[in-house]
C-alpha cells in the first residue's frame, strides 16, 4: 500500500504506485527517517546524490525570519514619521548534538552507495569538526580511487575570532561509484569572475573562467529572494553547480536531508527529477510552499 499523503490544501496530488518510489514515477518529498525511507528505494537508481547531515555541532540550530510592517502606534519610526511594529516569523529548529555521531551517519552513507546508479556521484556536504573522519569511512566504502574531489566552500560571514583563525567554510567530499564510469560536465556549469581580469584577454574575462574545487560563494541573505527562515539553508548557487556538473537532465536526484528543499528546487530549475527526505515536519511544510502542488508529499510515519 502506498503510504498516506500529508495533510494540506485540497489540490490534485500525482497518483503514487505501490511501491513508495519508481523511475517513472512524480517527484517525492518524504517526511520520514531517511534511513527507513531509502531502504525502500531499489538499488543503483540514482545519478547524483547529495548529503547535507547535521554537523555535530552540540547545539540546537534555529532561524527566525524577522519583517517589518507600516503600523500605527509602532515602535519604529521611519521616513516621514511612519510608524512600523516588527514581525517575527516562525521559528524552525532542530537539533544538532549526537551521542555518538559516527552511529548516526555511516549506515546513511552504506545506504547512499547503494542507491547511486553504477555512473553516479555523492556530494557528502560537512563542516571541519567531522570531514576528516567522513573522508576516511568514505574511501573504506567506496574505495580510495572512487575520491573525486574535495571542495572548499568559502564564504563570508559568522562570528569573529580573536584566539584562532575565524572558520569560514565548509567541505564538500565527492566520490563516485566507478573511477572509470561517471558523469562530469563541468562545461555546463555556471562560470565565475577572474580574480585577475588583468592577466586574462577580454573576451576571457567577459566569459568568465571555470570553477575550480574552491567555491566563494557567499550565504543565503538575510532578506534574500530565496530566504525560507529554514536554519542552516545552502544557497541555490552551490547545488546547481553540483546538480550541472553530475546529472544530466532528467536524472533523479536524491537528498537524504532536504531541509528547506535547495536540492529540489534547483533540480526542477533544471529539469531533473528528485526525492526529498527529512524527519522534521517544519522541513517539509516548507517544501511545500516551495515546491507547490505538482510533488508526491508522503508521510511515512503518520500514524
Amino acid at each position: 500500500m502506498s503510504a498516506p499523503l500529508l495533510p494540506g490544501p485540497q489540490v490534485p496530488k500525482p497518483q503514487l504506485p505501490d511501491q513508495l518510489w519508481t523511475p517513472s514515477g512524480p517527484d517525492l518529498v518524504v517526511l520520514g527517517d531517511n534511513l527507513a525511507v531509502t531502504a525502500q528505494l531499489p538499488d543503483a537508481s540514482f545519478r547524483l546524490i547529495y548529503l547535507d547531515p547535521p554537523f555535530n555541532t552540540g547545539r540546537t540550530q534555529s532561524r527566525q525570519t524577522i519583517s517589518t510592517k507600516q503600523a500605527v502606534g509602532g515602535s519604529r519610526v521611519g521616513f516621514k514619521g511612519q510608524t512600523y511594529a516588527t514581525v517575527k516569523g516562525t521559528l524552525y529548529s532542530y537539533n544538532d548534538d549526537f551521542a555518538d555521531y559516527w552511529d548516526f551517519l555511516e549506515p546513511r552513507l552504506e545506504e547512499a552507495w547503494r542507491l547511486l546508479a553504477p555512473n553516479g556521484t555523492l556530494y557528502l556536504h560537512l563542516d571541519y569538526r567531522e570531514v576528516h573522519y567522513a573522508k576516511v569511512a568514505l574511501d573504506a566504502l567506496f574505495g580510495r580511487d572512487c575520491f573525486l574531489n574535495e571542495i572548499i566552500w568559502a564564504y563570508d560571514y559568522g562570528a569573529k575570532s580573536g584566539s584562532r583563525w575565524p572558520a569560514k567554510h565548509d567541505t564538500i567530499l565527492v566520490y563516485v561509484k566507478d573511477p572509470k564510469n561517471y558523469y562530469f560536465d563541468n562545461a555546463t556549469v555556471d562560470r565565475e569572475p577572474y580574480m585577475a581580469p588583468g592577466l586574462v584577454t577580454a573576451e576571457k574575462v567577459a566569459r568568465g573562467k571555470l570553477p575550480t574545487d574552491v567555491w566563494w560563494h557567499t550565504i543565503v541573505g538575510t532578506n534574500g529572494r530565496e530566504r525560507t527562515g529554514y536554519a542552516t539553508q545552502k544557497p541555490e548557487g552551490i547545488l546547481r553547480r553540483i546538480i550541472q556538473a553530475s546529472s544530466a537532465p532528467g536524472d533523479w536526484v536524491l537528498d537524504f536531508f532536504a531541509g528547506s528543499g535547495t536540492t529540489a528546487s534547483v533540480a526542477r530549475q533544471l529539469d531533473r527529477r528528485f526525492v526529498a527526505v527529512d524527519a522534521n515536519p517544519d522541513a517539509v511544510e516548507i517544501m511545500r510552499k516551495r515546491l507547490g502542488p505538482d510533488v508526491a508529499y508522503v508521510d511515512t510515519i503518520a500514524s
